[in-house]
């Protein structure tokens, strides 16, 4: 973004056109990326903690264990001397003690484990790595999934995406402004020169070049002065913009950053860039739709530009020109709606709103700090490996559900038997061995996912 004199500047921004002098407002932690570095910080410390599946069975179930032992004991040694006149002690050993060997929870504590691993194989082999498992879980029942929009749904690096002129030259416009802008550092220069050079036009040398930052440039090209900017600065250059105006409202309703051409004091054509929707992006938001999940795109760019990009995504639900730090707040204010959210994204100002989500996913080529704040990282970058990430926390959650109830099943029958004092421990012992055997044939056996899952 261009800077102008007053403007902020965020510490480790480029400078990609001549020097500048800044002035330092801030040091230490008042600096941008530590207040992002103390947001990651307070939303990890106020995201409630994820209790799983077996914490909640070992809750009653370990406290029964005890409970069954203790019967067994007192049922072998308080009814024998009711009957018989003296307790029969080796039989209440053998229950007290069958009872804690067959209860306890080694096949149920690897219940979750191995569904994690199982899943976090399959998930690397689709480029898709876990950091939580936990929170890969509660993946399946995330209802709301919130998007940023720049290097997340967009490349991130802008592209021409129409030329036209006042006369139909188009060409000769998109020349002309490409070898003005061919010394220029811009990244909206870049994108010009390349689209130029991809159209196999022949460029020239300015003679003379001079750039006005946050304008455009003033250049003299084969004896042409050509102008390329902002309609502020064509305007500022005593350039009547008025025959470009229909084209200028066109790009600007179409969410493009327009850059207007003059050659030799006329204004000869417009020069449309945006930022290109990555692949699979649009075909990824209309599968996360049948799903079910409500789509939202978060983002600090203009409304105009955000509605546009929603519009071409099939997003209806647009939070724009949303400030770096108030991210967090707004996947916090979806969260008091009662939904559980997934936030996506790739910067460092979403690092915040990615550690208070209930799930953050990251783009493999974002920064370190995002990457470091997520729970999901997408490292091939292809979105549509989303899809297959939610339907792998799915089948991993399903899977730990029919492991713990395996394991509860052999434990569960194999207490009451233990109870009755006629389970010696040896056999007991063999018992587990065969429950945790069982739990962990049914973790490896087959594939959660098709090896080629089509595209839903």
């Amino acid at each position: 973004h261009d800077k102008l004199p007053g403007d902020t500047v965020i510490g480790g921004a480029l400078n990609q056109t001549g020097s500048l002098v800044i002035r330092v407002s801030a040091v230490g932690k008042d600096t941008f990326l530590r207040n992002v570095a103390r947001q990651v910080a307070e939303a990890r410390a106020m995201k409630p903690g994820i209790l799983r599946l077996v914490d909640r069975v070992l809750l009653v179930y370990v406290p029964a264990v005890f409970a069954a032992s203790a019967v067994g004991l007192l049922v072998w040694t308080l009814l024998p001397s009711v009957w018989v006149g003296q307790p029969d002690w080796l039989r209440a050993g053998f229950a007290a003690l069958s009872v804690l060997i067959m209860g306890y929870p080694c096949a149920l504590g690897m219940a979750t484990p191995l569904a994690i691993v199982r899943a976090s194989g399959e998930a690397a082999e689709r480029g898709i790595l876990m950091r939580s498992g936990e929170a890969f879980h509660v993946f399946k029942n995330v209802r709301t999934i919130v998007f940023d929009k720049t290097g997340t749904l967009t490349v991130g690096k802008p592209t021409l995406a129409d030329c036209q002129a006042a006369d139909g030259g188009g060409q000769e416009v998109l020349r002309l402004a490409a070898s003005a802008e061919s010394l220029s550092e811009h990244p909206l220069a870049h994108a010009i020169v390349t689209a130029a050079k991809e159209q196999g036009l022949t460029l020239s040398t300015p003679t003379t070049f001079d750039a006005r930052p946050g304008r455009g440039v003033l250049a003299t090209v084969e004896g042409h002065t050509v102008l390329v900017g902002t309609a502020r600065f064509l305007s500022e250059q005593g350039i009547d913009t008025l025959a470009l105006q229909p084209l200028l409202e066109r790009s600007r309703a179409q969410g493009q950053t327009a850059v207007l051409v003059a050659v030799d004091g006329k204004a000869t054509g417009l020069l449309a860039v945006s930022d290109q929707l990555k692949d699979g992006a649009k075909e990824m938001v209309t599968q996360l739709k049948r799903l079910g999940l409500d789509v939202v795109l978060l983002t600090g760019d203009n409304r105009q530009t955000a509605e546009t990009v929603a519009d071409a995504l099939g997003i209806t639900r647009v939070l724009a020109e949303v400030l770096p730090g108030d991210k967090a707040d707004e996947i916090r204010r979806l969260q008091a709606q009662g939904a559980k959210v997934a936030m996506v994204g790739d910067g460092i100002n979403d690092a915040p709103a990615l550690m208070q989500a209930d799930v953050g996913i990251a783009i493999g080529a974002g920064t370190d700090i995002a990457i470091d704040a997520a729970d999901v990282v997408l490292v091939s970058e292809r979105l549509e490996t989303l899809g297959q990430a939610r339907e792998l926390a799915r089948r991993s959650y399903n899977l730990t559900a029919i492991n713990v109830a395996l394991a509860l099943a052999f434990n569960g029958i194999g207490v009451l038997a233990a109870v009755s004092g006629v389970v010696q421990p040896v056999w007991a012992m063999l018992a587990m061995a065969v429950s945790v055997s069982v739990v962990l044939i049914n973790s490896f056996a087959g594939r959660l996912l098709p090896t080629k899952m089509q595209r839903a």
